[in-house]
């Protein structure tokens, strides 16, 4: 059945969506300029409260404040409040609030939902809401008490507990927020859990389960996870991610031992650090050692990792692990002269290399561009000015210690970045521009050399 992607007053899903999440930030915005929102009482300019919010909702993780030295608990639940909106989607929640409402959902909502999580079909996407609900409900929660475990007694019941609830969503959400800046200093992230084990593994999971996306998750349930049974797209997840991780830790490995960030650490230690910076700068946010300590071809590789991100679908950004999947076997595909491009004994769609390289051009044109400028204006090198827009967009939210410091375009330069990573750059395309009719007919073909 074809469905109207259009709806009224002639506002696509597209545009809804996009001003769906400007609305959210914009309200997270508000109440964080309240006096109540800070530690002093006193009001937090709306720029930054602004910032803040967009980090948030776009599960990013740049700040412009320590989270926990800067904003109250009435702050503080205001950011993770709309990290688990940002994280699992508006749409997502809204759909829920209807669905325990009893209220009929239309087709038109249901495109904008198909949109927001992006979903393969339109049908089904009720079940999948309520899929997604419960099993974020049910992960943060297994998240939190197995971290109650080492913050309770660390900080208390009250606190421990409280703390364990914010890192379980925030790690699960991608968003890298963290309350840590009052015991080991502000803007600190996990710096003083890098010898943890323990920790580590509970976020890193978090952090993976979360990158992989609803679908694989529910593939995988499906399929009693049977590799051979999986769909094309969970086993190019999988693979791929499994690849990045470890692939990723052993370059880190090699490229800091004996360097300045792994200084004084174990062996032990060196190998928890790479595994845990390789899993988060693809979409977490959070470090366990100094970033800004790193060589520059550890800061390279690490933004090579934030620009593949984790998995459609889920709560992470980047160009994602299927787009680059699709453009490393498009190459192979050109080198044996095949006319199909195929993987795991399925072959995929004629027009898939096209969006893969639209989206991959995006980014490249985005974060570049926005890096030159900021690279000028703020006068920081070029690769710390990449460093931070590849993170942005990325919605990843390491850093090297500038965004607090950025000037007032940059700083807007960054929310643009965060809203575009987050929405999806083929999404903030769509949302700008006019729709036309495709024409019947074609032009005169011409033939042009490449390469």
């Amino acid at each position: 059945m074809k469905v109207n992607r259009k709806i009224n007053m002639d506002i696509s899903p597209t545009k809804l969506l996009l001003g769906g999440y400007c609305m959210i930030i914009l309200i997270g915005a508000i109440l964080l300029t309240l006096p109540i929102a800070s530690r002093t009482g006193e009001s937090t300019p709306f720029s930054d409260s602004f910032f803040t919010a967009t980090s948030a909702t776009c599960v990013t993780g740049l700040i412009r404040y320590d989270t926990y030295t800067h904003w109250s608990l009435f702050g503080q639940l205001v950011i993770i409040g709309l990290i688990q909106i940002g994280g699992v989607s508006f749409m997502t929640v809204a759909i829920l609030v209807m669905v325990l409402a009893k209220r009929k959902i239309s087709l038109s909502q249901r495109a904008i939902m198909q949109d927001s999580i992006s979903a393969p079909q339109l049908g089904g996407i009720v079940k999948m809401t309520k899929f997604i609900a419960l099993g974020t409900a049910v992960i943060e929660l297994i998240g939190a008490i197995l971290l109650s475990f080492s913050f309770i007694p660390k900080f208390g019941v009250a606190k421990g507990i409280y703390f364990s609830l914010f890192h379980s969503i925030s790690a699960f959400c991608n968003a890298g927020f963290d309350l840590m800046g009052g015991t080991t200093g502000e803007c600190s992230s996990l710096v003083g859990m890098a010898d943890d084990w323990y920790v580590n593994i509970i976020i890193m999971s978090l952090i993976v389960i979360g990158g992989l996306g609803f679908f694989v998750w529910r593939d995988l349930g499906i399929k009693k996870f049977r590799f051979s049974r999986l769909n094309l797209q969970s086993k190019m997840v999988l693979s791929l991610s499994i690849g990045l991780v470890f692939g990723g830790a052993l370059i880190l490995f090699f490229l800091e031992n004996g360097h300045e960030a792994y200084a004084g650490m174990s062996v032990s230690e060196k190998i928890l650090a790479s595994l845990f910076q390789s899993v988060t700068v693809r979409t977490a946010g959070f470090n366990t050692v100094d970033l800004t300590a790193m060589t520059e071809g550890g800061i390279f590789w690490m933004i090579c990792l934030m620009y593949v991100g984790g998995s459609t679908g889920s709560t992470a950004g980047g160009i994602k692990t299927t787009t680059f999947w699709v453009l490393c076997v498009s190459i192979f595909t050109t080198f044996r002269r095949k006319k199909n491009i195929e993987a795991f004994g399925r072959r995929m769609e004629e027009n898939i290399t096209r969006t893969a390289s639209c989206v991959f051009m995006i980014y490249l044109l985005m974060t570049t561009s926005s890096a030159v400028v900021i690279s000028a204006l703020e006068n920081i090198p070029i690769l710390t000015a990449m460093f931070e827009t590849v993170s942005a967009m990325a919605t990843v939210g390491v850093t090297l210690g500038v965004t607090s410091e950025l000037g007032m375009i940059s700083k807007w330069i960054i929310i643009l970045l965060m809203i575009c990573g987050r929405v999806g750059s083929i999404t903030m395309l769509l949302a700008f521009s006019s729709e036309k009719k495709a024409r019947n007919s074609r032009l005169p073909l011409e033939k042009i050399q490449i390469g």
